[in-house]
């Protein structure tokens, strides 16, 4: 079964060699042939899940070398893939969730004349993320993580005639660099360090190598993550992303890019069990981010940015869970696969709402619509209360496991992150259900558009919400299903490990403390939203609801420290340049250019003055003969 691995990358890239490679003779079909190869591929994940569940535990990696990349001495590149349970569990999410994006996006873009190339890049986008998570080597990973990086790109740019696509296609494109930059270090130093970048002998020698090092190495990593799971500080162009198509917000934020940074820290779980310095630096940024994230979506009146401020919280939980080692990478992935299902339904769900509603993203423009989609209102709902973790729904399960786990953390640290992790669960219930009360419930509030058109909401087609009903079930019962017998922990452990940790607070009270602070924030915002009438302009607001609008100044943020300071480090280093290296190279060649000029004067080119040149040297040589016969 080995000797099937490569197939699962194969499939989604031939789709995308042929769709994007033939031309418009594929319009036709190019759509059901890109959603046919991702759901071949899934056929296949689930093929090799089957046959990996009849081994022992500590049978079940695989790996299959494809033939060595780069064989010179001393430095062996290969293209191996290594498909353990972590990896498995990332195949299935890719393919199954990304299949699903992909019959949707059947009918979501329907009347887009270049749907034939929308599903290329979707293909592509699947196949580089199998890559990252196949990879058995960080290399190797590095080239999935570029294209990545590359399809997110094209996807998020797909609209070029908007130039806000394009603007926040090149903006995500740029940030996503500086994190890069993070991951090629990392790589480095792990090769001057170990000899090589493949997982085994890596992650198998950490623990003997120097923590200094192996810290170096972790917070590397960890830039590289913050880049790609849109972490502070490289969060910036997560919101901007959503100028995208619909399908490729569900995409990013459920299956494939976002996720990346979550996968890197757990894979290399090794080098962080032995860097407690890189360790503590995950935890803080997960847990300011998730806290980040959860203010900013609670500001935004765009359906998609309130989404999108969502996933970046969700994902500082991941994140934080990672930070905490052994205690929570389970917990970590867990999650992720929880969140695939209710945050791809939610993205899907947003544009089932904009495809009844012409386009439109201002919740304050819709109101009532559960009377006219209901099933987009009952798929939505229920991604809605496993997200903010309503009792027996996935994101009970797996979110209140990461606040358990943060405080059993132990110390002042498991209060402080726990403390976060709590109140990031208050915060979540008040804006989702700020989204559930503005989109849903309520009178209508949508108007004629500047052409005069009024929106007609209406159920979205059969193509679309059948993948939204699937996704709904996985939000029901993903997480419970997990959770039974612990089957989850069992399934990951023989490759992350776990540790139970020592919490000062049992799991009922932890529990009860999420269930209230989840009535709580659910209760604010229906007494904002629900009893009041919705304006149909924002009111000003506080100090803080007009920074989090800005994004709580991320922006602002990078335009003075990253573009100012840049340009105030470039006009030093151009002044350093040309007054003094200019001024050694110039004054060097000035030195050289003058002694030159006189010694010019020596060799004028006329006869007589060299034999009187001549005359003068043999005077001298005579005179000083005659001295010394004297002396």
């Amino acid at each position: 079964m080995e000797n099937l691995i490569a197939l699962l990358i194969a499939a989604p890239l031939l789709g995308a060699a042929v769709l994007l490679c033939g031309g418009r003779r594929l319009d036709a079909v190019g759509h059901w042939l890109g959603t046919f190869l991702a759901g071949a591929s899934f056929v296949l994940g689930a093929v090799l899940f089957t046959d990996m569940l009849g081994k022992a535990a500590d049978a079940r990696t695989v790996t299959q070398h494809l033939f060595s990349w780069i064989p010179v001495a001393g430095f062996q590149a290969d293209v191996t893939f290594r498909l353990d349970q972590l990896s498995m569990t990332f195949v299935l999410l890719i393919t199954g969730v990304g299949s699903l994006i992909h019959l949707y996006s059947i009918g979501y873009m329907e009347h887009d004349e270049r749907r034939r190339r929308f599903f290329g890049y979707l293909n592509l986008f699947l196949a580089a993320m199998l890559l990252l998570v196949l990879a058995d080597n960080y290399l190797l990973l590095y080239v999935g993580w570029e294209g990545v990086g590359l399809a997110s790109y094209l996807l998020i740019g797909f609209w070029q005639h908007k130039p806000s696509a394009a603007t926040a296609a090149k903006k995500a494109f740029l940030v996503n660099r500086v994190g890069d930059m993070g991951l090629s270090i990392a790589i480095m130093l792990m090769f001057t360090t170990f000899g090589t970048f493949a997982f085994g002998p890596v992650l198998d020698s950490a623990d003997k190598v120097g923590e200094g090092r192996l810290t170096a190495i972790g917070l590397m990593l960890l830039l590289a993550a913050c880049g790609k799971s849109a972490q502070v500080p490289l969060q910036s162009w997560l919101g901007d992303a959503m100028e995208g198509p619909t399908p490729v917000s569900a995409l990013i934020h459920a299956a494939t890019m976002v996720t990346a940074g979550v996968y890197l820290i757990v894979r290399s779980g090794a080098i962080f069990n032995a860097a407690p310095d890189a360790q503590l630096v995950v935890t803080v940024v997960g847990a300011v981010t998730l806290l980040f994230g959860a203010i900013v979506g609670c500001a935004k009146d765009d359906i998609k940015k309130a989404l999108a401020g969502s996933t970046m919280s969700q994902i500082g939980y991941m994140v934080l869970a990672a930070g905490l080692g052994p205690i929570g990478y389970v917990f970590a992935i867990m999650h992720l696969v929880t969140h695939g299902f209710f945050k791809a339904g939610l993205f899907l769900g947003a544009g089932s709402v904009m495809h009844g509603m012409n386009d439109e993203v201002d919740m304050r423009r819709y109101g009532g619509l559960r009377t006219y989609m209901p099933v987009t209102f009952v798929t939505f709902g229920l991604g809605y209360l496993a997200i903010v973790g309503f009792p027996g729904l996935s994101g009970f399960f797996s979110k209140d496991k990461i606040i358990e786990a943060a405080f059993a953390k132990g110390g002042t640290e498991g209060w402080i992150l726990g403390g976060a992790a709590l109140l990031g669960a208050a915060i979540t219930a008040y804006y989702m259900t700020r989204v559930m009360i503005m989109t849903f419930f309520g009178e209508k509030r949508w108007q004629p558009d500047e052409q005069g058109n009024e929106p007609h909401p209406h159920e979205s087609p059969g193509v679309m919400t059948i993948p939204m009903i699937v996704l709904a079930v996985g939000s029901v019962f993903a997480g419970g299903f997990f959770s039974l017998g612990d089957r989850f922990l069992h399934w990951l452990e023989p490759v992350t490990g776990h540790a139970e940790g020592n919490s000062p607070v049992s799991a009922m009270t932890v529990t009860a403390a999420t269930l209230v602070l989840l009535v709580v924030g659910a209760g604010i915002a229906y007494v904002q939203y629900g009893r009041r009438p919705v304006p149909a302009v924002a009111p000003r607001g506080s100090l803080l609801t007009r920074v989090a609008r800005r994004d709580l100044l991320q922006d602002d943020f990078n335009h003075v420290v990253l573009v100012r300071g840049g340009e105030h480090l470039t006009r030093s280093l151009v002044y350093v340049d040309h007054t003094l290296v200019d001024g050694v190279v110039n004054g060097t060649a000035a030195s050289v250019g003058g002694l030159s000029g006189r010694l010019r004067r020596l060799q004028n080119g006329f006869a007589r003055s060299y034999a009187v040149s001549m005359f003068g040297g043999a005077a001298v040589l005579v005179a000083l003969t005659l001295l010394m016969r004297a002396v």
